[in-house]
């Protein structure tokens, strides 16, 4: 018997004892009952006093709830992992999440009489076809490298931005999956235990047939046919079993994050070498793991004021793991491969003037198109109308230009076409910064100033610099900490949201990237800090010619690579942070504006930050324009309809790179 063999059952016990202590001295937290007393009421003795219902019917269900959901979670986990052979693979990195949480804001909305009874298969469905959009996209030949993985987290922006378009157009609908989505473990008896539990048992159906699977599975999906075993189709059944845990479970709790992405990861580092004990391993430590986040939620929200999701302290631990996952050494298959448009060899001559031309338009457009119910007309806006338009105009014009700057700097700096403000975090970190204070500091999130916002984006960037390093900024690292950052955000804006304040709509419509509520003040600052930072790029370009011909050339040519990054970056952050304090993060701009100006021919770094900025301006006043007119009289915010232009068009690189592979 191998050495391996007989350290499992050690192991397993070591799990199961440290399991039943941790869930012993969870339910201490915060308990007036005695030990003897606890004792006596497991054992069937009637509960009397307040404390003993309180004991019985809210501490006892939490426990069993997160023993039950961290170990489907952990299971799922590592069955995704094994069947993909890919360790970032989880619920949260494949976008099945997102679906589940999208199918259920329709269900709630437009069928709410049936919501109770079709929860978990809205969940299940939306699951499992944000799922089979993924693999559509990463395609099946790169179902073991990140490619998947990012795939899944362009669908997660593109499923969040239309979640959160509906609950804007309906809120009075959705306001019950609030908690839903920021993952509660809160019970009020066993109904919502005695309705899980059944869902859970087909897990006994993937310990008895998946480990055989996966262990051929190891052999590649040509040497697992080979030896009789049909590849597509268990795939599709074992993906779909787990789903349904995965859908069962977070619509009795809600979403939690990151369980299933580090309890496999953990597994294997602790001895872990079989598919069957992998399973069980991360089985054992997703009952760990969430019952220790959720010990931490107990035990944090005696001294606060308000309840900690357990949700979100799992993402409040999750995240930095993930991150430090992206320090791990990189595999062949993590090399993402992005086959950018083709582009024309030189700038026409009319570009620069037929794109100023269109920023002219779409202003005028957006100033003069006044849409009604009777019918839309042109004409010229009144003094009323004046005092509402030009303050959104100017701030979607700017955020536009902004952004397109940020993202051209981003991607010059550091030799990666994907590099923008939203899908590296820095965007993410001044939405962090914004909504922290409005949680922690009652402060409005509208009337947070840039301050604020600019620190957040420089505490990413500073993330990036110091992580980023040591794979030369490499995509696949650079992606790993922007959906670390973004998943750690996520879960602040949904405790945000699952406190019921009546700040829960204003931080959510803030989150959509609307100009709909900017002042004529801000608008103005914001051109202004704009406007002197396009000055200053556009006069210090050359800084960006050198670095971009390498780091080395440019300090031999006497320029000094070290501060003038630190700069650039800077002002980077100040875009980001402006932008974002002003209308709310806005996706997508800072990777599709510079592309496109490629794609135009601007090559040269001062025509590129010139056409980027152009086409950028373009497309958030288009973008803010037509949300104001397409669904009159409710508006869509520019946000979200640039993030689904962008992430469609994101989606399109994916697919083009998995072409050229």
């Amino acid at each position: 018997m191998s050495r391996s063999m007989t350290y499992v059952p050690f192991l397993t016990l070591g799990l199961g004892l440290g399991l039943g202590l941790l869930a012993a001295g969870s339910l201490q937290i915060g308990n007036d009952v005695t030990l003897a007393r606890q004792i006596d009421l497991l054992f069937g003795t009637p509960a009397e006093e307040f404390a003993d219902f309180a004991f019985v019917y809210a501490q006892l269900p939490r426990m069993v709830m997160a023993v039950m959901v961290g170990a489907m979670l952990g299971l799922v986990g590592s069955l995704m992992q094994q069947l993909t052979q890919n360790s970032l693979t989880s619920p949260l990195t494949l976008g099945t999440s997102s679906g589940a949480w999208l199918a259920l804001i329709i269900l709630n909305v437009w069928f709410p009489d049936n919501a109770a009874d079709l929860q978990a298969l809205a969940a299940m469905v939306g699951a499992m076809s944000a799922l089979l959009l993924v693999i559509t996209i990463a395609g099946p030949r790169n179902m073991t490298g990140l490619p998947l993985v990012l795939a899944g987290m362009v669908v997660n922006i593109l499923l969040g931005a239309l979640a959160t378009a509906i609950i804007l157009l309906n809120e009075q609908y959705a306001q019950n999956v609030f908690i839903w989505g920021a993952g509660d473990l809160t019970q009020n008896g066993w109904e919502w235990v005695q309705w899980l539990w059944p869902r859970l048992t087909v897990s006994v159906l993937i310990l008895l047939f998946a480990p055989r699977v996966l262990t051929l599975m190891r052999l590649g999906h040509q040497g697992a046919a080979a030896r009789g075993l049909n590849v597509i189709p268990m795939f599709i059944l074992l993906i779909g079993l787990g789903l349904w845990l995965v859908a069962a479970s977070i619509t009795a709790v809600g979403v939690i994050s990151f369980i299933g992405l580090l309890t496999p990861n953990i597994a294997r580092a602790v001895g872990a070498r079989t598919p069957r004990t992998e399973l069980l391993v991360s089985m054992f430590l997703g009952s760990l793991l969430l019952l220790l986040t959720d010990s931490a939620a107990l035990w944090l929200s005696q001294w606060t004021t308000d309840a900690l999701p357990s949700g979100t302290t799992a993402a409040a631990i999750g995240a930095p793991a993930l991150i430090w996952f992206a320090r791990r050494k990189l595999k062949a298959q993590d090399q993402l491969s992005i086959k950018l448009p083709p582009s024309r060899d030189r700038l026409a001559t009319a570009t620069l003037p037929v794109l100023g031309l269109m920023i002219i338009g779409l202003a005028a457009l957006s100033l003069t198109y006044h849409p009604a119910e009777s019918g839309a007309s042109f004409a010229l806006p009144g003094d009323y109308q004046w005092a509402l338009r030009w303050p959104r105009l100017l701030t979607a014009m700017c955020a536009g230009v902004g952004l397109a700057l940020a993202g051209t700097i981003l991607q010059r700096l550091i030799y990666n076409p994907l590099a923008s403000p939203d899908i590296l975090g820095i965007s993410a970190g001044a939405t962090f910064a914004l909504v922290a204070s409005s949680i922690f500091l009652g402060n409005s999130i509208f009337a947070a100033g840039s301050l604020t916002a600019f620190i957040g984006s420089m505490a990413v960037l500073a993330v990036i610099l110091l992580l980023g390093r040591r794979h030369q900024f490499a995509p696949s690292s650079m992606i790993l900490i922007g959906i670390a950052v973004s998943a750690l955000i996520e879960a602040l804006v949904q405790f945000a949201l699952a406190r019921g304040t009546e700040d829960s709509y204003s931080i959510i419509s803030w989150l959509a990237g609307s100009t709909y509520r900017v002042t004529p003040e801000k608008a103005l600052l914001l051109m202004a800090v704009v406007a002197a930072l396009t000055a200053f790029t556009l006069a210090t370009s050359r800084w960006l010619t050198l670095i971009s011909a390498g780091r080395q050339f440019a300090a031999a040519r006497g320029l000094n690579v070290q501060l003038t990054s630190v700069i650039l970056l800077g002002v980077v952050a100040l875009l980001c942070g402006s932008v974002t304090a002003t209308m709310g993060p806005v996706a997508f701009i800072g990777l599709l504006a510079p592309h496109m100006a490629v794609m135009l021919g601007a090559k040269v770094v001062k025509s590129q930050l010139t056409v980027a900025a152009l086409v950028g301006g373009c497309l958030m006043v288009f973008a803010d324009w037509l949300g104001q007119v397409m669904l009159y009289p409710m508006q869509i915010a520019a946000g979200t309809l640039v993030s689904v232009i962008g992430g469609s068009y994101f989606l399109l690189l994916l697919i083009r790179g998995r072409s050229h592979t």
